[in-house]
C-alpha cells in the first residue's frame, strides 16, 4: 500500500499540532494549579510522579528529564520538607525518596486540583485509554518500520 507523501506531511503536521497543542495544555494547567499551591511545575511533576518511593532515576525518567534536573526539583522539596532521602533497602549506594505526611497530604490536594479542568476531562476514561494507547504505539513504532499491507 502506497500513500501520497504530501497527505502523509500533511497528516503528521496535523498530529504534531494537536500532541504539541495538548502538551501546552495540560503544561499549562499544570503550572497554573501548582501555583494555587505555591509550588513550581516542576515540584508539581514530582509530587504527582512520587506515588511510591523511588530512586532519583526513577523520578526523572517519569517526569521526563535529566537526573541532574530531578535532583535540584527534588532539594527544594527536600527544604520545604515534602520529601526525604532513605536508603534504598537493596542498594548500599542509591537512596529512595520518600514523601513525607505534609508531603502526602499536599500531593493529595495537587491530584484533586490536576483532576478540576484537565485538558483531558472532555474524554471519558476510555477515551483516554483509546488515547494512550493509540500514542503508545506511536511512540514505540521503531523508526523506518514499515506498515504491513497484510498481503
Amino acid at each position: 500500500m502506497t500513500t501520497d507523501p504530501e497527505a502523509q506531511a500533511r497528516a503528521e503536521r496535523q498530529v504534531c499540532g494537536l500532541v504539541n497543542g495538548l502538551a501546552a495544555q495540560i503544561s499549562d494547567h499544570i503550572r497554573r494549579r501548582a501555583v494555587t499551591l505555591g509550588l513550581t511545575a516542576p515540584q508539581a511533576t514530582a509530587l504527582r510522579e512520587l506515588s511510591a518511593p523511588m530512586t532519583m532515576r526513577e523520578l526523572a525518567e517519569r517526569m521526563s528529564c535529566e537526573p541532574s534536573n530531578a535532583t535540584f526539583v527534588v532539594d527544594k522539596l527536600e527544604k520545604q520538607q515534602l520529601i526525604e532521602r532513605r536508603p534504598h533497602p537493596g542498594d548500599r549506594r542509591a537512596k529512595r525518596l520518600v514523601l513525607t505526611p505534609q508531603g502526602v497530604e499536599l500531593r493529595e490536594r495537587l491530584l484533586v486540583l490536576l483532576g478540576e479542568g484537565s485538558p483531558l476531562a472532555g474524554l471519558n476514561r476510555e477515551e483516554q485509554a483509546q488515547l494512550q494507547r493509540l500514542l503508545e504505539r506511536a511512540v514505540t513504532r521503531p523508526a523506518g518500520a514499515e506498515r504491513s499491507t497484510g498481503g
